[in-house]
Formats: structure tokens, C-alpha cells, sequence
């Protein structure tokens, strides 16, 4: 894992990408202010994903955004991304770790415990969700609500997720979230660009 002193500040607002959105718009969410973009579409095959990944990096990165992938350790090497998010099912955060000590390490976790693991294992951060209930992704368990965010801070930045909008991204903040993730937070507002803003100011 990188080092304080190697590795840049992690970002407080991710927006997910899919090959379903709008992808002129990344370049102004990143001057914007979002900071964070990760790449996620479970539809894509490996190809697809790889060159969303490579269009999502060139538009967002010389604006000073960083990028992660979903999933795909091979996709975020192959695109030259900042990161990966690693899910349960996916490769072990220690295997990514020994593999990419370069890249940020992402998890997905559900408990104080499930973050403590990942930091063990040498997590850059933990995605903590859903906080709020959520239609972007379905099969996803109740939501955690804002005091298990609370309970489960300390051992990694926590980068809340699920149902947020600015209000509550502004109140995951408070409740010891490091950042934010949001998927139609921005992509289903009405001006996406609006509510890129809105919420860069709650995170910030």
C-alpha cells in the first residue's frame, strides 16, 4: 500500500460511471469539484469496461480527479487508474494489495469489524453502505443508517454510500464519513451538474 507521503489525498466525492451515462458531462462534474470517479458497470464485458474506464481517465483526470474501478483489478492496471474497489466476492484485498501496491485499495464493508479486516489486510479505504434505502443497485441489504457509519470509523476512511443526496451527504460527513459515493445523487437529478455542485459543497 502506498505510503502517506507517496500515495494522493483520497477523494471526497465519487461519482459511479456506467456506459449508460452521460459521459460528455465528466469533464465538467470534475471541474466541478468531484474529485473521485469510479468506474462500475456489471452489464459491460471486460472490453467495454476497459474503454470506459480509459474515457472516464481522460476526461477527469487532467482536471485533477482520480479514478477507481469497480471490481476489476486487471481493468484499473490495464487503464492506468488510481484504484480499485473490491466487493466480498471479488479478489481479496490483500491479494489486490501484494498485487498493486501502487493503487488505492478500496472495500466494501457492512461493520466496524468488516473494517477493521479490510484495514488489516491493507485497505486504502472502506465504502461503507448502503447508509440510505437505494434503487441503483439492487439485492443490497437494509440500510446501515448513520450511527453504524458512526460506530464503524476509526480503522479506515469511511466512504459512505447509498441513497445519498447533498442533505444527506452533508450528514454522513458529520457522522465521521470521510467522503461520499453516489450513483443517482447525480446521474438521475434533473440538472446533474447542479447537484454536482450542491454536493461538493456538503463534502467539503
Amino acid at each position: 500500500m502506498l505510503s502517506p507521503a507517496s500515495s494522493p489525498a483520497l477523494s471526497r466525492l465519487f461519482c459511479l460511471v456506467s456506459c449508460r451515462d452521460d459521459l460528455a458531462l465528466l469533464p465538467d462534474l470534475a471541474l466541478a469539484g468531484v474529485d473521485g470517479f469510479q468506474v462500475r458497470d456489471p452489464d459491460a464485458t471486460t472490453a467495454e469496461l476497459l474503454t470506459l474506464a480509459r474515457v472516464t481517465i481522460s476526461a477527469v483526470r487532467p482536471h485533477g480527479a482520480r479514478v477507481v474501478v469497480n471490481d476489476r483489478l486487471d481493468v484499473a492496471l490495464a487503464a492506468g487508474a488510481d484504484g480499485v474497489h473490491l466487493g466480498a466476492e471479488d479478489l481479496p484485498v490483500a491479494d489486490a494489495v501484494r498485487l498493486a501496491p501502487h493503487l488505492w485499495v478500496g472495500a466494501t464493508c457492512r461493520s466496524l469489524r468488516a473494517v477493521e479486516r479490510a484495514a488489516a489486510a491493507g485497505a486504502t479505504y472502506a465504502g461503507f453502505g448502503p447508509l440510505f434505502a437505494t434503487a441503483s443497485k439492487p439485492g443490497l441489504p437494509a440500510p446501515l443508517g448513520l450511527e453504524a457509519l458512526t460506530r464503524a470509523t476509526g480503522p479506515l476512511p469511511l466512504v459512505g454510500i447509498g441513497g445519498l443526496d447533498a442533505e444527506r451527504a452533508a450528514a454522513a460527513r458529520a457522522a465521521g464519513a470521510h467522503g461520499v459515493a453516489v450513483i443517482g445523487g447525480i446521474w438521475r437529478a434533473p440538472d446533474p451538474l447542479s447537484a454536482a455542485k450542491e454536493l461538493v459543497k456538503a463534502v467539503g
